[in-house]
């Protein structure tokens, strides 16, 4: 038979070529591009081997070295002749350079198969694009420290059920999420750590009979150490779904923090307005500055986690080893690492530029009574009385306040000591917001020499110097 579309490779088995619509659903082509200079380094990586352990003569391997510099050459220039017909990138790589050396190409793929090849660059990718994620999750960090630094005492409400609960300042509620970041940050990095390993030389899935060295293409790869089972090396994927986990989390971390965004620049909050770079107005109502950058991260953020769900749901009933669901594992992968990369660099971009309103900030601070628990502390504090019955009194007088329209620090001293007869002028000196926030001195509270501490600590471990 002759060779037909998608058969250049493996066709002897087969008496007709596929369908087009086989050809159409069987094609990850426009997909796995993105691995082509991955592709081309484990083949460089696999040639050199199977010359060093004498399976291929050193003349061969000089003509697949040479010509694989041909091929990452158009690969740069964009000039590489991609067809469609030839499946994906790896059939891709091997038919250019067997146009361009001739039968040398042929000797390129003895003693591995298309599973572990495929998956060693997809291995490379993700660790690539890992490290990648992790450095732009590092800049958004110093975005944040870089931000807090300049509002180490604006005090803001903090909330509860999206109640005013007590006073805190800006900056320690932007270090916040700087901690959850470095969370995900980590995670992130150690996801690394475990995808790691090297696949190649498993070949299809039982490994080969040939004489390789799979320590020397592992570490010419750079990774750590080659897998220790073939059927685990081209079956699992769990590396890409750890990826994906780690990327749902953060971009959920992203989504709480945009929803801030979103609130915080509402007239009803009015504490901060995004530039006009981050927004965007309505085609009938000229008034509108609209969110939509923090919204769509908002939106973004589940359909991250959709593509975990979705890999996840390719993989649960897989059995050993390879099977072709896996095929969309790159789509999936490609896309969470695109959207969530692109969620992190707009979040950067609004958090660098945000111009908060500390007036508003600190009036919204001073409403719904959220000295209160200062005031409870006080009564422990100075008068001795159990936290239990300092609430119940705090209580009665916070329902005063509310009677007569006004703040706790609106009352007068006579007022409070219509409840508790012990309380003297003193007590004034802790109802003030600032006055609140400053006593929270603990490790990780938000007084701002706490905050100062730690934004010291950050700029120093993210080197912002």
């Amino acid at each position: 038979m002759s060779e037909g579309k998608g058969q250049t490779m493996w066709g002897g088995r087969f008496a007709t070529t596929p369908s087009d619509i086989m050809n159409e659903i069987n094609a990850s082509l426009d997909i796995d591009r993105r691995m082509a200079e991955e592709d081309v380094a484990g083949s460089r990586a696999h040639a050199d081997m199977l010359a060093e352990m004498g399976i291929l003569s050193a003349e061969d391997n000089e003509a697949i070295q040479k010509g694989l510099d041909l091929v990452t050459g158009e690969l740069r220039a964009g000039t590489f002749p991609f067809r469609k017909e030839l499946e994906d990138i790896h059939m891709n790589v091997e038919a250019r350079l067997k146009e361009l050396i001739g039968e040398p190409a042929g000797r390129l793929h003895t003693a591995r198969s298309r599973n572990d090849q495929v998956v060693t660059d997809f291995r490379l990718w993700t660790r690539r694009a890992l490290d990648e994620t992790s450095h732009l999750v590092t800049g958004l960090q110093a975005a944040l420290v870089r931000r807090a630094g300049e509002h180490v005492a604006t005090v803001m409400p903090g909330f509860t059920h999206l109640q005013t609960a007590q006073p805190v300042t800006l900056g320690h509620h932007l270090l916040a999420y700087t901690e959850m970041l470095e969370r995900d940050r980590t995670r992130i990095l150690d996801c690394a750590v475990r995808l790691n390993e090297c696949p190649l030389g498993a070949a299809a899935l039982a490994g080969t009979g040939f004489p390789i060295d799979r320590d020397m293409t592992a570490e010419a790869l750079g990774f750590a150490r080659p897998m220790a089972n073939s059927l685990d090396a081209v079956g699992s994927r769990d590396f890409a779904l750890e990826a994906l986990a780690c990327l749902s989390i953060a971009a959920t971390h992203l989504s709480r923090l945009a929803e801030e965004i979103v609130l915080w620049t509402s007239p009803q909050f009015a504490f901060a307005r995004l530039l006009d770079e981050w927004s965007t107005g309505s085609s009938i109502m000229p008034q509108k500055r609209n969110p939509d950058a923090a919204e769509l991260i908002r939106a973004k953020a589940s359909l991250i986690t959709g593509l975990y769900a979705s890999l996840q749901g390719a993989v649960k009933a897989l059995p050993l080893a390879y099977a072709k669901d896996l095929q969309d594992d790159k789509r999936l992968t490609f896309e969470a690492f695109d959207t969530f990369d692109l969620c992190v660099r707009a979040m950067t971009g609004m958090i660098g530029t945000i111009r908060f309103h500390p007036e508003t900030m600190r009036a919204a601070a001073a409403k719904g009574f959220s000295t209160a628990t200062d005031l409870a502390d006080w009564l422990v504090r100075e008068l001795g009385l159990p936290f239990r019955e300092a609430h119940h009194v705090t209580g009665r007088i916070v329902a005063l306040a509310e009677e007569k329209g006004v703040d706790l620090a609106g009352l007068t001293l006579l007022d409070m000591q219509t409840v508790h007869a012990a309380i003297t002028a003193d007590v004034f000196n802790v109802l003030t917001v600032e006055a609140s926030a400053s006593s929270r001195t603990s490790y990780g509270g938000t007084s701002p020499v706490r905050v100062a501490e730690q934004v010291a600590q950050w700029t120093q471990r993210l080197r912002l110097e």
